[in-house]
């Protein structure tokens, strides 16, 4: 008896996950129900306030989507620096890993453009050092050879605003914790910084390299795929510069390929109960970006200026809108994953979230007919549309005008270097 009744409660819940997704009375957008597990939260205390944002619409086709172009233009407005030093090839192989920060040979640059084997030293005299609580970090190899024929490897560190840029050239042999560690240190006493509290990388091959010189150093590793000024500011360096370079090799693959893990279980804390595609107008994303920065609500927000993403106010943008009675604790879990972006899987008729740098999980299912595949297409097409920005919020109910948490997503390809 008890076999019988676990079997029709299995066959249950089967139903409700894959059943047909279907339109309410007031025609909002498609919804399906997320597997739901039951776990225990702390009830919070805390009241927070949140700002009741413009009602989410339906999600309509990716032709009602009107841009500036047919895909947004990512433009990335590099900063002047103040200080260049020319980098000697010769200085690469002769460096060894008792002094692998020795300065290169410095020389004046007088020429306005950019010197392929230059370094870059730069913080925005406008900015407060001490705001500069956290970095974005890459160090890696490029495909450039030295007089040895073997691969340089760069440092690369910024701030979400690029207040502060810094890159430095090394040799493949004094590659190491230490190497990293003392120049995190050469860094800050260079241009005056404290410690960061916390520093994002996205290369899952270098987190133990670099988790190492972080806590070394106090400081708060957080492997993490938001890294956007640092993915983009890569791509534009890898034109600009890396392609200039003397000793570039062209068409040589990245040493360190990004993973794209297989899908995960979600795991209990994360489960909603409903969820839906919407969408919101560009103008409506900003103000409620603003809004979470204000209040101090949980979500992550993006520089929508520093990105200059070109859209038109009234453009649409898809989102995804989760709903659950425990939305507050749903929310300040998700609030600590480093929340990437969301993708919508018509072949497994699934959503995935991809969280950190490589972890990926089923974040829901549904029924696959020709109507959900079609809506689903449709929602990608629109992300793309709109230079991959999208958004999560998680609200008490669909129905509800207030997020209690809301994130701003950007969909980008992996750097090429």
């Amino acid at each position: 008896r008890t076999t019988e009744l676990n079997l029709w409660w299995r066959v249950q819940l089967s139903f409700l996950i894959t059943s047909p997704l279907s339109l309410s009375s007031k025609k909002r957008a498609p919804m399906a129900t997320l597997s739901f597990n039951p776990t225990n939260f702390r009830d919070q205390t805390t009241a927070i306030s949140y700002k009741t944002i413009s009602n989410f619409t339906p999600f309509s086709q990716p032709s009602k989507i009107s841009c500036t172009t047919a895909t947004s233009s990512l433009s990335f407005p590099l900063k002047t620096p103040l200080k260049r030093c020319r980098f000697e090839l010769q200085s690469v192989s002769k460096s060894s890993v008792s002094s692998p920060l020795e300065e290169a040979s410095e020389t004046t640059v007088e020429d306005e453009e950019d010197d392929p084997s230059a370094e870059l030293s730069y913080l925005d005299p406008d900015t407060e050092p001490e705001s500069i609580t956290e970095w974005e970090l890459d160090f890696c190899s490029r495909p450039i050879l030295d007089v040895r024929g073997k691969k340089i490897w760069e440092l690369v560190v910024c701030d979400n605003s690029l207040a502060l840029q810094y890159t430095k050239y090394f040799p493949n042999n004094v590659i190491n914790s230490i190497t990293l560690k003392n120049a995190i240190v050469a860094i800050c006493d260079e241009l005056g910084l404290p410690l960061p509290l916390k520093i994002r990388f996205f290369r899952s091959q270098l987190q133990t390299i670099i988790t190492k010189a972080c806590k070394e150093l106090g400081i708060k590793p957080v492997p993490s795929k938001r890294c956007v000024s640092l993915l983009l500011w890569l791509e534009e360096r890898y034109e600009t510069i890396y392609t200039r370079h003397p000793g570039f090799q062209k068409g040589a693959k990245p040493l360190m390929l990004l993973d794209k893990a297989f899908p995960m279980d979600l795991p209990e804390n994360l489960f909603g109960e409903r969820w839906a595609f919407v969408q919101l107008p560009y103008s409506a994303v900003q103000e409620e970006v603003s809004s979470m920065e204000k209040t101090f609500a949980f979500g992550a927000s993006l520089d929508l200026d520093l990105l200059g993403i070109e859209i038109d106010d009234k453009t649409l943008i898809p989102g995804l809108a989760v709903a659950s009675s425990r939305a507050k604790p749903l929310a300040a879990w998700m609030n600590g994953l480093e929340v990437c972006s969301i993708e919508a899987n018509t072949a497994k008729a699934s959503l995935i979230l991809s969280v950190g740098i490589s972890t990926r999980y089923t974040y829901a299912t549904y029924k696959k007919t020709p109507e959900t595949t079609k809506e689903a297409e449709a929602w990608e097409a629109a992300k793309k549309a709109c230079g991959g920005l999208h958004f999560l919020a998680i609200q008490e109910d669909l129905e509800s005008d207030d997020c209690v948490g809301f994130w701003l997503l950007l969909d980008l390809p992996p750097p090429p270097v």
